[in-house]
């Protein structure tokens, strides 16, 4: 009897996106990001992330083309990033990871 082959996504395709949103930090500032723009000092508040590794991450997203960062001509200057299409369709990822989670993490903790 021959075992029927199910066509998976490709390898390559899954460890590319792991390297982006895998990294410390990235999922959470899209989870943030979900809600709508928001200026630099908000995200590092709300995530107690540090503004280097902020910076460092919004950086790399931004040129992944998942976040947009507009700067106003204000003074001081303000800048927001907000997520780009790209970026928002993580939203049912983060989704099913949360649903996830409150599943199976809180049925680990009562075993």
């Amino acid at each position: 009897m021959k075992l029927k082959k199910v066509k998976s996504p490709s390898p390559c395709m899954i460890t590319q996106a792991i390297d982006i949103i895998g990294k410390k930090w990235v999922l959470l500032i899209m989870y943030q990001l979900l809600s709508g723009p928001k200026r630099f000092t908000e995200l590092e508040a709300e995530m107690a992330i540090s503004g280097r590794l902020l910076s460092e991450r919004l950086k790399e997203m931004e040129t992944e083309g998942i976040v947009t960062r507009h700067m106003f001509p204000e003074i001081p200057p303000r800048v927001e990033y907000e997520l780009t299409p790209k970026g928002r369709a993580i939203e049912p990822v983060i989704d099913q990871i949360y649903s996830w989670s409150s599943d199976w993490l809180k049925q680990q903790k009562s075993e």
